[in-house]
């Protein structure tokens, strides 16, 4: 009997591929540095303003800019999800300290 040769399993291949093409450290800077600045941009409010029962501070102008800024710019979801996790981190830690604008 000839010998048979073994099959090789058929591996699929995924119907789109998705290219990453890495960015330079001074891109991936440049954005770190603007999602922190955006994370920074709080409106402050001089008198609380009081709606229903509740007193409202400060509202976060710099981080919905940001959720709108990173959401067009940014192509891969992995990527956008690292910026809202710095922006939110930034802008929590921005409440407490006196940054931002103060009407």
């Amino acid at each position: 009997m000839p010998k048979q040769k073994p099959r090789k399993a058929a591996t699929k291949t995924p119907k789109r591929f998705h290219e990453r093409v890495f960015e330079s450290d001074s891109t991936y800077f440049l954005k770190l540095v603007v999602v922190v600045l955006f994370g920074t941009l709080w409106l402050k409010f001089g008198t609380p303003l009081s709606l229903g029962g509740l007193q409202l501070t400060a509202f976060p102008l710099g981080i919905a800019l940001g959720f709108l800024v990173v959401r067009a710019f940014e192509h891969h979801q992995e990527d956008r999800k690292i910026w809202y996790a710095v922006l939110l981190v930034v802008g929590v830690i921005s409440y407490f300290v006196p940054a931002g604008i103060v009407i």
